[in-house]
């Protein structure tokens, strides 16, 4: 007695093999049954969302008037490729706010017109993103000026 749904008909028939089509590799066969990821990009948005920011602090004009002195000082001194210790605010390229970075190296030029110090790394740093900038070869933080204003 055969059900329609037992198969028995057809059970012990040879496997078909195309004359036409290749064989599928059994990694390529697996392939198809992987999980499909609805949401292309959404893991991505969620990590970039939870990612933290800083805010950039404004300067108040004392610590610019500082800031200002020790950028002369430096731009009088600039062919000795003064060394110089600089904080300064990196804003982020995705969402409001930044960092802020701390990093040692010499001055290679100072664009007085365009308002940015080039070092010898190459990187390029714009006067309103300096947070503290010290020589370390002369006395000029704007810390230890602050006490001389």
């Amino acid at each position: 007695m055969n059900h329609p749904r037992d198969y028995s008909d057809i059970i012990h028939l040879p496997h078909h093999v195309s004359q036409w089509h290749p064989r599928m590799k059994m990694i390529d066969r697996a392939a198809q049954f992987a999980p499909f990821a609805a949401l292309t990009g959404h893991d991505e948005a969620i990590r970039e969302t939870a990612r933290l920011v800083d805010e950039k602090t404004e300067l108040d004009e004392s610590q610019k008037q500082i800031i200002n002195m020790t950028l002369n000082d430096l731009q009088n001194r600039l062919n000795e490729h003064p060394e110089v210790n600089i904080t300064y605010f990196q804003p982020d390229l995705k969402k409001s706010g930044g960092a802020y970075f701390n990093m040692t190296d010499r001055i290679k030029k100072i664009d007085e017109i365009k308002h940015f110090i080039v070092f010898e790394s190459n990187l390029i740093i714009p006067f309103e993103n300096i947070y503290d900038i010290e020589d370390t070869q002369h006395f000029s933080s704007f810390e230890n000026m602050e006490r001389d204003i």
